[in-house]
């Protein structure tokens, strides 16, 4: 029984490892790498590989293995002299076709892969039965199976069927924060896009747990958890209820206004703030965090506050959707936030940007946005006159 991650794992040992001068070989057996490769993927688990949300998705990953069946394909193709395929081609007959995918089907037939529910289901299992008695290095292999394997949906909804979604969600417990963490970033994956899933994931109580673990001083666990919050409330209006009967307003407001907060955690927070505030339906009901003084200052002070692009980007995004809502007052956003005059320096900015040849199209982007957040603030303060 213990030995069963072990085998499964041992499946995929086999990475592709080869030189430019076998590429014409290679698309011969291609098939049978293919039918393989599965088992690579999973593979890939076993290894230490930062927590983020992307991982680099080159032809070869760090250990000289493929990193995708794709970056595979487009290696062999890459490495294969047409001439030779096309001289061999010619002595290649039906019957030695025949013969070949009879044989690759064999081939296949006795790797006896398993399914990915299978997979699922084992990793569970070792997370359920082994609990106490689990190694962190074991419990941490299954989890980073988990959060492979949850990457297609249909694989996600099989998550909650086989129980997965409590299993993982009591992982949000473990005294160790690198399990809470992928344990989050599960979460957070199987929710993204996926109403059912937010709705089972908010049912079995984890918008709390998640909440909490926004404010670890463990930076990754931090940004896994406020990712998770974000992918089970987006678009939902139940989990932003929960969200806001947790003091959310209150946690979202906290990161923005704290200067030494991880910059990648700002940036998940003021999208958000975004997000929330195109959801939100100020005809029927009034969400305190969009009438939080403390909260839009903070978020236009992220502009000036940081020389990261990208983190001014999603502070006008989430500013232009504050504008557009009724409730929002311009004024405010004017004299105590001092938005136009803010505006006004970032134009110079770009301007400074446009002049630099590799950042001057994201600059006449930015500088775009920028003029649309301006106008919609003109417009709104012209409607008080």
């Amino acid at each position: 029984e213990g030995s069963k991650q072990e085998s499964r794992m041992a499946m995929g040992r086999g990475r592709a490892r080869a030189s430019p001068s076998s590429g014409s070989w290679l698309l011969l057996v291609l098939t049978v790498m293919l039918a393989v490769a599965k088992a690579d993927l999973l593979d890939k688990s076993s290894l230490s590989f930062p927590i983020e949300e992307q991982v680099d998705d080159d032809d070869f990953d760090a250990d000289g293995g493929f990193s995708s069946l794709d970056g595979m394909l487009q290696w062999a193709i890459g490495h294969s002299d047409p001439a030779i395929m096309k001289e061999s081609a010619k002595h290649v007959s039906t019957d030695d076709l025949n013969k070949r995918q009879s044989e690759l089907k064999e081939l296949m037939n006795n790797l006896n892969m398993p399914s990915d529910v299978e997979l699922m289901q084992i990793a569970i299992n070792d997370l359920l039965n082994n609990s106490s008695n689990l190694s962190l290095q074991d419990r941490h292999r299954a989890l980073q199976e988990l959060l492979i394997l949850v990457e297609p949906i249909h694989n996600a909804h099989d998550l909650n069927k086989l129980g997965g979604l409590a299993v993982v969600i009591q992982e949000l417990n473990h005294p160790d924060p690198h399990t809470r963490t992928l344990a989050a970033w599960i979460l957070g994956k199987s929710a993204q896009n996926n109403p059912s899933l937010q709705t089972q994931v908010l049912e079995l109580g984890a918008l709390s747990k998640l909440m909490k673990m926004v404010k670890s001083h463990v930076v990754e666990e931090a940004n896994k958890g406020l990712y998770a919050v974000s992918a089970l409330i987006r678009n939902n209006f139940d989990g932003q209820e929960l969200f806001y009967a947790e003091a959310g307003a209150l946690l979202l407001q906290d990161i923005l206004s704290n200067a030494t907060t991880d910059i990648r955690l700002q940036k998940k927070a003021v999208l958000l703030v975004g997000d929330l505030a195109e959801d939100a339906d100020d005809d029927v009901i009034v969400v305190p965090l969009f009438s939080s003084r403390i909260l839009l200052k903070s978020v236009v002070d992220l502009i000036t506050a940081s020389s990261d692009l990208d983190l001014q980007e999603k502070a006008l995004l989430a500013i232009r959707s504050l504008l557009q809502l009724r409730t929002t007052e311009a004024q405010v956003l004017k004299e105590l936030c001092g938005l136009d005059v803010v505006l006004e320096r970032m134009r110079q900015q770009l301007q400074d940007l446009t002049a630099e040849e590799y950042q001057k199209d994201y600059a006449m982007d930015l500088e775009s946005l920028r003029s649309e957040v301006e106008i919609i603030l003109h417009q709104k303060l012209s409607q008080l006159r």
